[in-house]
């Protein structure tokens, strides 16, 4: 079993009740004693950068719903390093964060484009031990990022996606009904 840390995904087993990550994957950005914190990847948000942000008009990228917490606060992961500097570099050339001023400015010269960028509202946390006890009990699987999966464009199919990616018995869950009872 793979431990949490920054840059893997937390992939939400096919009977996971709760509403706010059923059959989500989560971008795990921060894993420390006192907590963690994390990034929805496949749930979309109803509103655009520009909508949310004035400074942001003519950007009309689409914006995740990151999570249940903190919903008025926006984070970015990209894959520019050289360009928006402070980020914190997760693995496989993904970062977390840096400066969204000039990640804002970039993306209005068409410097950076919005395939290696993603901006979410809120983020996804747990506090000291939780996310290790959440694991223990199978509630997520852990297996590492990808800037396939991480930029994906089909959202919604990030979850199936990512069991494929694991192969083997994983596969398998790709077609559990969400309801088992229902089938």
């Amino acid at each position: 079993m793979n431990l949490p840390e920054p840059g893997m995904l937390l992939i939400a087993e096919p009977f996971l009740r709760d509403p706010n990550f059923s059959r989500s994957v989560i971008l795990l950005c921060e894993h420390k004693e006192e907590g963690s914190f994390g990034l929805l990847l496949n749930r979309p948000y109803h509103q655009t950068l520009e909508d949310l942000i004035p400074e942001c008009e003519g950007l009309d990228y689409a914006i995740s719903d990151g999570g249940p917490v903190q919903r008025d606060t926006l984070h970015f992961i990209h894959q520019y390093p050289e360009r928006i500097p402070g980020g914190s570099e997760l693995r496989d050339g993904m970062y977390w964060g840096g400066d969204f001023e000039l990640a804002v400015r970039l993306l209005k010269q068409g410097i950076i484009h919005a395939d290696r960028i993603r901006f979410f509202i809120g983020y996804s946390g747990w506090t000291q031990g939780q996310l290790a006890s959440e694991v223990e009990e199978k509630s997520w699987l852990v297996t590492p990022g990808s800037r396939k999966l991480v930029f994906a464009r089909a959202q919604i199919e990030t979850w199936k996606e990512s069991l494929r990616d694991m192969g083997g018995e994983y596969e398998i869950l790709v077609n559990f009904p969400i309801d088992p009872s229902m089938n």
